[in-house]
């Protein structure tokens, strides 16, 4: 597993550049997966992530995908499951103090950020905490509904009534 993960960080250009052609062809069958039902989709959908995602990149399934933004590397394989950089123990040779015999995961990050398009840019973003109740959940799911969603209408700026006002 861990040779694959590897490789998938070797690869993060192409698989990047695939994620986002599915990510588009996901977002087109919204209206699909709203009849359908969300919910009713969660346990199908989630099993094939999990097999797809868990084979390429050792995937843990937090429901919150950070993939793109970490170089294909998933940080979810930090022992200490770090989500926005390395630990102050990362060895000299880049592996791991917790698991010597890995690489680190944001090493690995970082080496796999450089192959794509913004890639270090992405890295610089704050991941917030791991939501515990998505566990387990497809962020494939959660990824459409939410490029999907409706921004709420905001409300019409107040005007000064008759030009400028001290």
């Amino acid at each position: 597993m861990y040779s694959v993960r590897q490789w998938s960080v070797r690869h993060a250009r192409g698989l990047n550049s695939f994620y986002r052609g599915f990510e588009a062809v996901l977002v087109r069958f919204h209206r699909l997966f709203e009849w359908i039902g969300y919910e009713r989709l969660e346990r199908p959908v989630a099993f094939v992530e999990r097999n797809v995602k868990g084979l390429l990149f050792d995937c843990q399934m937090c429901g919150q995908c950070a993939l793109s933004s970490t170089g294909m590397s998933c940080p979810m394989n930090c022992p200490k499951t770090l989500r926005n950089g390395p630990c102050g123990g990362v060895r000299a040779n880049g592996h791991c103090e917790v698991k010597p015999e890995m690489k680190c995961v944001w090493v690995e990050a970082f080496r796999g950020s450089r192959r794509i398009d913004g890639g270090i840019d992405a890295m610089s973003e704050v991941q917030v905490a791991v939501d515990q109740r998505l566990k387990g959940r497809s962020s494939w799911l959660r990824v459409v509904r939410e490029k999907t969603a409706k921004p709420a209408a905001a409300a019409p700026a107040a005007k000064p009534a008759g030009g400028t006002s001290r």
